[in-house]
């Protein structure tokens, strides 16, 4: 479980009354999970899947490859088919 906001005595109260209740322990401030790194600055939190994206590529032996800056057609234009059904997208 991740407990985070911005009063640190109410995160306290909190994580006290979990571990009253459950077995539990701190790990420390979160930096990755569920495959998501987490940095902090001044300006804010950041998260990326960088470290991810690259075991990825070492598992699949593409660790050598290129980037490509846009890997679909530019300005390829969409267009809607005239004899195509409508579709419900309501739920």
């Amino acid at each position: 479980m991740i407990v985070t906001g911005n009063d640190q005595d109410e995160i306290f109260s909190w994580q006290q009354y979990l571990a009253s209740e459950f077995e539990m322990k701190q790990l420390g401030n979160l930096q990755y999970f569920l495959a998501i790194e987490v940095a902090r600055s001044k300006h804010g939190i950041f998260l990326c899947q960088r470290k991810y994206i690259i075991d990825l590529l070492w598992e699949t032996g593409l660790l050598g490859s290129k980037p490509v800056d846009t890997p679909i057609e530019q300005n390829h234009k969409l267009f809607q088919c005239s004899n195509s059904a409508n579709i419900d997208k309501g739920w």
